[in-house]
């Protein structure tokens, strides 16, 4: 599917080799706006998608993204020229690495759906590779990215396999980045916990923990999943 629709928005992603997914629609719904940010920056951007999410949430007066690739980057630019928010988003063509050397700024909210894919998953398609794998943006890459461009009161969202959440949160202490809210994925109430889902902080304080089940059978979606994602999903 090329093209996906949400309610206020939609997504061309012929030229983007990681499609629309639940993962980046979860992170996108999931993520904090409470302390009502003023700057948000998507990290590894693909489509667009995180970035027009939190344009839909929030009042965020600059909303930046982050791609590397030049196809993904060429279809988040005409995916966010085409929505209603154009005025408030901007796409960077760079490495976080390049963009860590060359901004000053600092962003209120941080958002990424990293790549995380091991070596092991490799495909004949260099592109989606590259879209999937942590060795594109390894961990402590993006860690040490967020800690510089994370504002003093700023909050960082990410959502990452259960199964790299503690390497991921220890990791993350050593750039002094904390987590304060987590909340564990499993698909259906038999399935193991696929993802988490984490909220981190300048401040050393574990707030919130959760747990989101997503279906109880195909497509019988739980009230708790409903809620979350019934602003964005047509059907919801």
């Amino acid at each position: 599917m090329s093209i996906f629709k949400f309610k206020q928005f939609k997504i061309n992603q012929d030229r983007c080799a990681m499609k629309i997914g639940t993962d980046a629609v979860l992170l996108g719904a999931w993520a904090s706006i409470k302390h009502h940010p003023f700057s948000i920056l998507d990290i590894g951007a693909g489509t667009g998608v995180l970035a027009l999410m939190l344009a839909q949430r929030s009042s965020a007066e600059v909303i930046d993204a982050l791609e590397i690739d030049d196809n993904a980057y060429e279809q988040c630019v005409d995916n966010f020229e085409h929505s209603v928010w154009a005025d408030r988003l901007f796409c960077y063509h760079a490495s976080l690495e390049e963009f860590v050397d060359e901004i000053d700024d600092q962003y209120d909210l941080i958002i990424s759906n990293p790549p995380f894919y091991s070596e092991d998953f490799k495909t004949d398609n260099q592109q989606r590779d590259t879209a999937r794998f942590q060795d594109a943006m390894p961990f402590a890459h993006l860690l040490a990215g967020v800690s510089k461009l994370l504002s003093e009161a700023g909050e960082f969202s990410v959502i990452i396999p259960y199964q790299e959440e503690a390497n991921f949160i220890g990791l993350a202490a050593t750039f002094k980045l904390f987590p304060n809210r987590l909340t564990h994925v499993q698909g259906n109430p038999n399935s193991e916990i696929k993802r988490s889902l984490i909220r981190f902080t300048r401040t050393e304080t574990m707030s919130e923990k959760t747990h989101l089940i997503i279906e109880t059978g195909r497509h019988q979606y739980t009230d708790d999943y409903v809620t979350l994602t019934k602003d964005f999903y047509l059907n919801m």
